[in-house]
């Protein structure tokens, strides 16, 4: 028997993550085929399966030597660090973390998770992520299902920022506002449906989105993963966001691999190479703002370097964006 394994419990074996990974896909496509004609309300995310398979991959990820653990032996039966390593890691008992791991985060103080977190290498964000998942109402200041509202005052910033491609982000990668020339760069989001204004609806099932990131579809495709597994832990109560996790789960095989790592991250900025049908390559910084009043909402602007050929693009895109205004 695996010596990870608590009493009571079977053994952790190198098939179980495929068969909990499948297990999990297989949750997504009964929701959204249902049985029969029954429609079903969407469910939302299990805090406590998040919080498991969160530290499962975080844990797996590590080998002994990347933490100065000596390893034994050739085979190991799983993958990356036993639990009772990371427990001597952490400071804490092996049943202690082996019941945190299988979803029990009640009573845990923000030591003991700083502690693990310190023994995981996790980063800022997935420390942030890990202490929403373990204690969801202790961070829990608004509703999931409040209603998003572009102020009339960021629209009008934004549509003053000439040359510049702008957009506002809400809560599920959902697209509230744009001006011009995001519109001349992305394509004319006021032309679709409000529920498709959704960049992980557009990156996963849009073909046009493919094409115009190209060599950088798969980072992109990775970012929006990671920024839907945060609001994830910050909102599992969310059924619409639940229900586009499962939409995309069963439309999207990209989707369903990147869901299933449990990586979250925080972009503020970076750079993408997009190919415009129009003007051709171009490589543009982006920065991610975060409102100070509204933190479920970031202000998202792209830019090229001065006097470059992408800066040339750009100009050539606002000018024939001018009789193009954003549809709203």
């Amino acid at each position: 028997m695996d010596e990870n394994a608590p009493a009571g419990h079977p053994a952790e074996t190198p098939a179980t993550a495929p068969q909990r990974q499948g297990l999990e896909q297989g949750h997504w496509q009964e929701q959204r085929q249902g049985h029969g004609q029954r429609q079903e309300q969407p469910e939302t995310l299990d805090p406590r399966a998040e919080l498991s398979e969160f530290l499962r991959t975080r844990r797996a990820r590590l080998q002994p030597h990347d933490v100065g653990l000596p390893s034994y032996g050739r085979h190991r039966r799983v993958p990356g660090l036993r639990r009772e390593e990371l427990a001597q890691l952490a400071g804490v008992s092996v049943a202690y973390y082996t019941r945190l791991e299988q979803g029990n985060g009640r009573n845990v103080s923000g030591e003991v998770l700083d502690s693990i977190a310190r023994a995981l290498r996790l980063s800022e964000a997935e420390h942030a992520h890990l202490t929403h998942l373990a204690k969801p109402t202790a961070h829990k200041k608004k509703k999931a299902t409040r209603a998003q509202h572009l102020r009339p005052e960021l629209q009008h910033l934004m549509d003053a920022m000439e040359g510049v491609p702008a957009y506002l982000l809400g809560r599920r990668s959902e697209i509230l506002g744009w001006n011009r020339m995001a519109a001349a760069l992305f394509g004319d989001w006021g032309e679709l449906p409000r529920e498709e204004r959704n960049w992980a609806r557009l990156t996963f099932l849009n073909a046009s989105m493919r094409e115009l990131f190209h060599e950088t579809w798969e980072q992109k495709a990775s970012d929006i993963v990671s920024f839907l597994r945060m609001e994830a832990g910050c909102y599992p109560d969310d059924p619409r966001l639940s229900a586009l996790v499962g939409e995309l789960s069963v439309k999207s095989p990209e989707f369903r691999g990147l869901w299933a790592t449990h990586d979250v991250k925080e972009k503020s900025h970076g750079v993408k190479r997009l190919r415009h049908p129009v003007v051709g390559e171009l490589t543009l910084s982006f920065e991610v703002l975060r409102l100070p009043d509204d933190h479920d909402q970031s202000l998202v602007t792209y830019h090229a370097e001065p006097a470059s050929p992408s800066a040339e693009g750009l100009a050539l895109l606002s000018s024939w964006g001018v009789e193009r205004p954003a549809h709203r």
